[in-house]
């Protein structure tokens, strides 16, 4: 799992320097937001699930717990990238959480 969240981390970057050549700083920095906005919940689940399965706790109901708390962080991530971020472009935050969530496809790929 931590390959995928390197693996989003990468394409995050990737789009935001394709934006940076298309829309300029704010795009970039939007798409770069949009991408962490997915990025980081997904690395929380990701570590705290291998937590609870280093410890032997590692049980269905953490899991759906887990993914409860990443959809409430990413979506207030995203809330809060709306509100505070005031140069925000729109189309390049909405292609960073799209790369972000879909580069996990190209480890689908490489096997």
């Amino acid at each position: 799992m931590l390959r995928i969240v390197s693996l989003q981390l990468i394409a995050t970057v990737v789009v935001g320097l394709i934006a940076a050549l298309l829309g300029g700083w704010p795009a970039m920095f939007s798409a770069v937001l949009g991408g962490m906005c997915c990025v980081v919940p997904n690395g929380i689940m990701a570590v705290r699930l291998f937590a609870a399965a280093a410890s032997g706790r590692a049980n269905p109901a953490t899991f759906f717990i887990w993914e409860f708390v990443k959809i409430a962080l990413t979506l207030a991530l995203l809330g809060a990238t709306a509100w505070l971020y005031r140069d925000l472009n729109w189309l390049a935050l909405v292609a960073g959480i799209i790369v972000a969530l879909k580069s996990y496809i190209i480890l689908i790929f490489r096997q």
